[in-house]
């Protein structure tokens, strides 16, 4: 069951990104699509395939509803399709669930409210090394 699960999902993220595809995108998505079936042998191709639908989203340009669809997809497809000795429902947990569905919703939210500050992508990269840190916070407690 967990194969079936994790096929669907990749293959939603794969078609979502090749709807509004052509020419070179739609050869990497036809990649993608190829590594998710070779994925049902091959773990690790379902992270090249992960990485061909990126690649397929930045030359195809789709819109960023289907970027979010594709990245949620592809976010439950990893989760289920490296679940090694265990359910999809044992992978799928809540908290990774939230976590997925909750940058999606950021992410349409941030796409869809146009913001013109030029300064932006210069603070970006410290707020996420602020965030990353304050996440690591309780475990560079020092035991000594």
């Amino acid at each position: 069951m967990t194969l079936v699960f994790s096929t669907v999902f990749g293959l939603l993220m794969v078609a979502a990104v090749a709807a509004p595809a052509d020419g070179a995108g739609l050869v990497v998505t036809a990649s993608a699509g190829i590594a998710v079936i070779a994925g049902l042998r091959v773990r690790s191709a379902a992270t090249l395939a992960v990485l061909l639908t990126v690649l397929a989203i930045a030359i195809s340009d789709p819109s960023p509803l289907l970027v979010a669809v594709s990245g949620l997809s592809a976010a439950a497809y990893i989760l289920v399709r490296h679940a090694v000795g265990a359910s999809a429902v044992d992978t799928t947990t809540w908290p990774s669930v939230v976590g997925a569905v909750g940058f999606t919703t950021v992410t349409l939210i941030v796409a869809a409210v146009p913001v013109q500050l030029p300064w932006l992508p210069l603070a970006a990269p410290l707020a996420a090394v602020a965030i990353y840190l304050l996440a690591l916070r309780p475990y560079l407690t020092s035991r000594m």
